[in-house]
């Protein structure tokens, strides 16, 4: 028999209930004549809260709430990708047929399709002994991924019966286990896992293989490893949801979730139409085939906002179970710590900095911890990278949120308003942005990319400091008057920012760069740093060496040279050599 209480408050979306009437902490409810979907969020002997996901117009005192006694969870079974979610796991396009363009309250759909057949192999045999995480059959998803279906992290025992290879529903038994305690156990394609419980794992190994995004500024100067969290924090209009859709798009994960967390209605709207239209360029197919989308649009009800970033979590870390490598794109965490900000209000916390809760830090950190490289129950190892965009109101980074997310990731890139205005694109702000991964990635660049890789990239790193000290001297009193080897460093230095770190999306050889040409770029643009220095200390002016348009002709390298032609690199330090020769033959 459920547990049932009647409502004596409302407040917004918190929902009181008289007295202490059975039921547990974080346990779904359903409040209401509608059915609302809610969660226990407080317990006290004279009052129960309660946190509705739904819009609560209408609600009265006296209606009905009832237990459902199990925590908020999401259903993990074959269907999750190529699909587009709410915050709580209810699939937009079936409500849609409902409701039309938007949520009736209290719609109830099932998350995943049950009766579609998939064609099912079986991987296990009767007689076999099975551990939790077990791989128990094999289904192609999409044609880019193979589903494998698991045993949940808590069940082990002996496999009594199979069905045979063919088609089964999400529902259907696909084996009969017989249980350590001796009962039997019918196992399914579909698990349930509570949305704030991390799924079990066996080990976390440290971060030592980058993602590679094809995007040079991230992959060069600030790398994220797989496994590793990321923020990318600026104001309106600087190119957040873009480099998001840059590192979903080119990434070398092997499935994306993208989570848009209280972005606007119309910039969803974008992003779902954009990703649907998307071509994969590693397989040719539809990128979708790959990706989830998690949408919770402003004008949704707050709270189901607080729940979408737990949801994709809990998804992202069951395809890790399965050995893949997920990368979720969290947009934006600002709008999530909003949502904190304001049920913490309705409860008439005590407020912290900017009326955040106090506990901001400690969600924060409870999210972005559970990113990792792991090893899971089943042997096979797979990654959950976090990618989180950060929006400061007024681009402002010493709020609490960017604030507080800089100490629980170890890679931060920082966009700039001045850059994005300037249109210079990826936006992100050398001088403001670090990535603590460089040390523990540095041995696989020296392995599979090049051992001065890391060498390369400090060198142009320190050239762009020192263009930003002598600017501040340029600012005052001019460029004139610094001296040739000074005036060399800006030239260089307007070669890595144009040249290498600003990059074309919309170029089909710029969007997305291999390492490889990126470590020869590198290579060109400190070859020809070399040679100038050597003609300036020779006494030539910084005039003569821009007679020769070399610069420009190094900027224009990342268009000019296809990404499968590197040899084309040869000729550039080639014409590298003519131009050194021909100012000396010009000059002696």
């Amino acid at each position: 028999m459920a547990k049932t209480g009647s409502i004596y408050g409302i407040n917004g979306p918190i929902v009181h209930i008289k007295g202490d009437v059975g039921f547990e902490m974080h346990e779904m409810v359903y409040v209401g004549k509608e059915n609302l979907v809610g969660e226990v969020i407080g317990l006290a002997s004279d009052d129960t809260i309660i946190e509705v996901y739904e819009e609560t117009t209408g609600l009265k005192p006296g209606e009905i709430v009832t237990g459902t006694g199990s925590p908020v969870s999401v259903t993990l079974a074959p269907g999750i990708l190529n699909n587009i979610f709410d915050g709580i796991e209810r699939p937009l396009s079936e409500i849609a047929k409902d409701g039309g363009a938007y949520i009736n309250r209290g719609v109830s759909v099932e998350s995943l399709d049950t009766t579609k057949l998939w064609p099912t192999h079986i991987t296990v045999k009767k007689g076999d002994k099975l551990f939790p995480g077990a791989i128990i059959a094999e289904i192609p998803e999409t044609p880019a991924i193979t589903h494998k279906v698991m045993l949940p992290p808590d069940v082990e025992g002996f496999v009594l019966d199979t069905v045979p290879d063919g088609d089964y529903t999400i529902s259907d038994t696909l084996i009969t286990l017989q249980q350590l305690n001796g009962k039997e156990l019918k196992v399914t394609m579909t698990q349930k896992w509570p949305i704030r419980v991390p799924r079990p794992t066996a080990k976390r190994y440290p971060t030592s293989v980058p993602l590679i995004t094809g995007q040079r500024i991230l992959d060069t100067l600030f790398p994220l490893a797989k496994g590793g969290t990321a923020a990318v924090p600026g104001g309106f209009g600087t190119g957040k949801t873009m480099t998001q859709h840059q590192i979903a798009k080119w990434s070398d994960a092997d499935i994306i979730i993208y989570i848009g967390c209280g972005e606007r209605g119309n910039e969803m709207t974008q992003v779902l139409e954009e990703f649907s239209h998307l071509v994969d360029p590693k397989s040719g197919n539809p990128l979708m085939d790959r990706t989830t989308l998690i949408a919770n649009t402003s004008n949704m009800p707050v709270a189901a906002r607080e729940a979408s970033l737990y949801s994709g979590l809990t998804l992202a870390e069951y395809y890790r179970d399965m050995g893949y490598d997920v990368a979720i794109m969290a947009d934006s965490t600002s709008r999530w710590a909003e949502a904190l900000r304001e049920i913490s209000g309705r409860l008439e916390e005590m407020p912290a900095e900017e009326g955040f809760p106090a506990y901001l830090a400690s969600r924060l950190s409870a999210f972005y911890e559970r990113a990792g490289m792991m090893q899971n129950l089943n042997g096979t190892e797979g990654s959950v990278s976090i990618i989180g965009a950060v929006s400061p109101q007024g681009g402002d980074f010493s709020e609490p949120v960017t604030q507080n997310t800089k100490r629980f990731v170890r890679c931060f890139w920082g966009l700039d308003k001045s850059l994005a205005y300037a249109r210079h694109f990826p936006a992100i702000q050398w001088m403001t942005s670090y990535s603590e991964y460089l040390i523990d990635l540095a041995p696989w660049y020296t392995e599979h990319v090049n051992k001065k890789f890391v060498d390369y990239r400090n060198r142009m790193v320190y050239l762009l400091n020192q263009e930003s000290s002598l600017m501040e001297i340029v600012k005052l009193i001019g460029g004139d008057v610094l001296p040739d080897d000074q005036k060399l460093i800006l030239e260089i230095a307007k070669v890595i920012r144009v040249g290498f770190l600003q990059q074309n999306a919309f170029h089909k050889d710029d969007t997305c760069v291999p390492m490889e040409k990126q470590f020869k770029m590198m290579d060109v643009i400190l070859y020809l740093y070399k040679k100038s220095r050597s003609l300036i200390s020779m006494g030539m002016p910084m005039s003569v060496l821009k007679e020769d348009k070399i610069f420009d002709k190094v900027i224009a390298m990342k268009y000019d040279i296809p990404n499968d032609r590197l040899d084309m690199f040869d000729q550039y330090k080639k014409d590298i050599d003519t131009f050194y020769d021909a100012v000396i033959e010009r000059n002696a």
